[in-house]
């Protein structure tokens, strides 16, 4: 006789936790790593020190004296830092930014240094006036019954020759940070010209005017004179205007795009990643780091485990590339 049919069974229970039992178990389902090759450090180079300066504003974070920076970066290199993101200070300053292009510029020299000592290791130079203008702006100003303006085209002939020097002091990548229109091409164009076809440009394609960058200001002694930056940096309300900014930049020749700052547009890094999928940096920027690490000496929060876990939301989000101050923490925290 044939057997009665089975009771119905209950749907069985679906349990996601099974794979999330151990740290065993975690580790060999996880979707995103953080890798020591994804980081970049930034360095400040200073020509009006002689031993390393503190900034108050960024506990752990020094300005360099040119005489040191060298062997900092080859500190990064040896922990296992496969690059870094060098600004400069200089001694002086003034209306043309001259110190920016300049053969033994404060860049320049410290390139040459690194290069000597450490030379596989990518040395990244920020491509930009702010630190070199005696106004603080990031291009050519001219000032107006109390308003400034910042000038967009002759402004790219100066940020073409600082990459070029850069290029020709031994920088691996130049990275333009001003915003002004057309000068990654400017950029392209001048190095090619130059004979430096293959170096690369990291440009800081969809760069917001942010209240993060405040601590930053204190480092790179680069916090503009009168005015602000909302005329060339952009809104951060605009998403599909980042698009369009990024965009621009690849059709002018950007190598590598970058958003900055990174927690606050985690939304236009994936969406720059998604639409793109050109290699993408993001910028842990100073203010980022400053509300962390004083939270963490305040005992509110876990430091690496808070960091870790936002270096995490920049790799999921779509970051081949994060230039955060902690690197070297990162670095000694994932071989443990």
């Amino acid at each position: 006789m044939p057997r009665p049919p089975s009771p119905p069974k209950h749907p069985l229970l679906k349990r996601p936790r099974r794979l999330r039992s151990g740290e065993a178990i975690r580790s060999l389902v996880r979707e995103t790593a953080v890798r020591t090759d994804d980081l970049i450090l930034p360095l400040f180079v200073s020509e009006k020190i002689t031993a390393p300066v503190p900034v108050a504003s960024m506990p752990g974070v020094f300005q360099h004296p040119l005489k040191t920076i060298a062997a900092v970066a080859a500190e990064a290199a040896a922990a296992g830092i496969r690059s870094i993101l060098l600004f400069g200070i200089p001694a002086k300053k003034d209306e043309r930014a001259t110190g920016a292009y300049a053969k033994n510029g404060i860049v320049q020299r410290a390139v040459r240094a690194i290069k000597k000592t450490t030379p596989a290791l990518v040395v990244i130079t920020d491509v930009c006036l702010c630190e070199y203008m005696s106004h603080g702006h990031c291009g050519i100003a001219h000032f107006e019954e109390g308003h400034v303006r910042v000038l967009n085209d002759e402004s790219l002939s100066l940020l073409a020759k600082t990459a070029v020097s850069h290029a020709a002091a031994g920088a691996d990548v130049v990275a333009p940070s001003d915003m002004m229109d057309g000068r990654v091409a400017a950029i392209r164009h001048a190095l090619d010209d130059a004979g430096f076809q293959e170096t690369i440009i990291m440009s800081y394609a969809a760069k917001f005017a942010s209240a993060f960058y405040g601590p930053f200001r204190d480092a790179a002694e680069s916090a503009p004179q009168a005015g602000d930056r909302k005329s060339y940096q952009m809104d951060g309300a605009n998403a599909l205007e980042a698009l369009r900014e990024v965009a621009l930049d690849m059709e002018e020749s950007a190598d590598i795009v970058m958003v900055k700052p990174g927690l606050p547009y985690l939304d236009i890094l994936w969406r720059v990643k998604e639409k793109f999928g050109m290699p993408t940096a993001v910028y842990n920027v100073s203010g980022e780091y400053a509300m962390i690490k004083a939270a963490a000496q305040n005992g509110w929060l876990n430091e690496r485990d808070t960091v870790m876990e936002m270096m995490i939301s920049f790799k999921r989000a779509g970051a081949d590339l994060i230039a955060t101050y902690w690197a070297l923490d990162i670095a000694r925290w994932l071989k443990k």
